[in-house]
């Protein structure tokens, strides 16, 4: 048989040889909104398929921010006091470093909860620790290596779909079909939904940096500096400093043309004190880019099929929420759609209630992404000096009230999302 020409004429082939699997909800990508939704729907007694294109969680420079909203989910199914077992770090706001000295916007040591900070966790290690949790789940089903490539449909429904692994093709057939595979998304591709930019683009290099003990010390655990065309951000992770480059779109080409020891001048003139460091980054291997766009899709569903998370709208890393306002999706959709999964029939009302929930909270937060984009693109064209804090600013930032807000929005967005089906609907084996 001669070998096949083009990737629909090998799907049609492999239809006749695949094997099929029958689920409730099939979950098409294992950032933390699939794998949250699919641990509270198999908390439900829901079956779950999840499944990851990639053969495990470890990715570089993933986003590792656990935001309080996130830890207060978890806390409500019993697992943040677990999940802070793990080696981490905290941050409790940033610490702008300006010419007339540090400036705290705010302090989330201020909110009345819990866990008043950001929790940096390797993603890695969260991913892992949630798999296990749902594992425990008899009705919960998880696939690596993945790849879907097809939507399998009936009519204008979404029935499932079809992808490969290392064993050849497969088909899972599902009531509910979730589209959770981040800003590239495949099903959302497949389905012919298209998102639309919601923010102007910048571009980061992400870098690691050897902690000193000579380094200063961060009581809030992030440091930045804005100015001389540039911004330099730094979190503390312990033994190391995880470092986000900001510079105008389009420019990393002439970057790397002017070498690595420019690079340094550029890093050293935003952060004197990082001198002793710049003989550890030596390689541009080091460096991983990371385009900063926000786009969001005008209709989440079809029906059948449900997208959350980037895949229903890509988050600017402002802020560092994209994990936080995926995982609240996956708490509403767990919310809506459990009774509809547990009644075998999901309605596209039942969709259309989820984008209902979640689609003003999204708009609100890309809106100040939005605008905190234009200005650091402003600032990052513009600076040519470190930047100076106005004095009224900072008397503004000591007034509670004013302090407080940025605070609030930055650990639970616009509005509190909570687990409504708490207690596990079967007993784990």
């Amino acid at each position: 048989m001669s070998t096949p020409t083009s990737p629909v004429s090998q799907l049609d082939e492999s239809s006749a040889s695949s094997d099929i699997h029958e689920t409730t909800c099939c979950i098409v990508g294992g950032g933390p909104g699939g794998v949250v939704l699919a641990l509270l729907l198999a908390r439900q007694g829901i079956q779950v398929t999840l499944l990851e294109a990639h053969q495990n969680f470890d990715r570089q420079f993933r986003g590792d921010t656990i935001h309080p909203s996130v830890m207060e989910i978890l806390d409500e199914i019993g697992l943040t006091q677990r999940l802070h077992e793990f080696p981490h770090a905290k941050v409790y706001g940033p610490t702008i470093m300006t010419t007339n000295g540090p400036f705290t916007p705010f302090d989330l040591r201020r909110l009345k909860t819990p866990f008043p900070y950001i929790m940096l966790l390797p993603q890695t290690v969260f991913l892992e620790f949630l798999t296990r949790e749902a594992s425990k789940y008899p009705n919960f089903r998880m696939r690596m290596g993945a790849n879907v490539q097809k939507l399998i449909e009936e009519g204008e429904t979404i029935r499932g779909v079809r992808y490969m692994d290392d064993a050849g093709w497969h088909d899972v057939r599902a009531v509910l079909t979730v589209g959770a595979d981040g800003r590239f998304s495949q099903v959302r591709r497949l389905a012919g939904i298209q998102p639309v930019q919601s923010a102007p683009q910048i571009d980061v290099l992400w870098f690691c940096l050897p902690h000193l003990p000579e380094d200063p010390e961060t009581p809030s655990g992030l440091l930045a500096r804005i100015g001389r065309g540039r911004i330099l951000a730094m979190f503390e992770r312990g033994d190391h400093w995880q470092a986000a480059y900001v510079f105008p779109k389009g420019e990393y080409q002439e970057l790397r043309a002017a070498g690595l020891e420019a690079m340094h001048r550029s890093i050293l003139e935003l952060e004197p004190r990082l001198a002793a460091h710049m003989q550890h980054l030596n390689d541009w291997r080091q460096f991983s880019l990371l385009s900063v766009e926000a786009s969001r899709c005008r209709k989440w569903y079809r029906p059948g099929l449900l997208l959350i998370g980037d895949a229903a709208h890509v988050m600017s890393p402002v802020g560092g929420v994209g994990i936080n306002y995926a995982i609240q999706d996956a708490v509403v959709a767990a919310n809506v759609l459990g009774e509809p999964l547990k009644a075998g029939r999901v309605e596209p009302g039942k969709l259309a209630e989820v984008q209902r929930q979640r689609e003003w909270p999204t708009r609100f937060i890309q809106a100040l992404q939005s605008l905190a984009q234009k200005q650091i693109g402003r600032g990052v064209r513009r600076s040519e000096q470190i930047m100076r804090i106005p004095w009224y600013v900072r008397l503004l930032a000591r007034v509670p009230i004013v302090r407080d807000v940025p605070a609030r929005l930055m650990a639970f967005g616009i509005k509190r999302v909570h687990v409504e089906a708490k207690k596990e609907a079967i007993e784990r084996p």
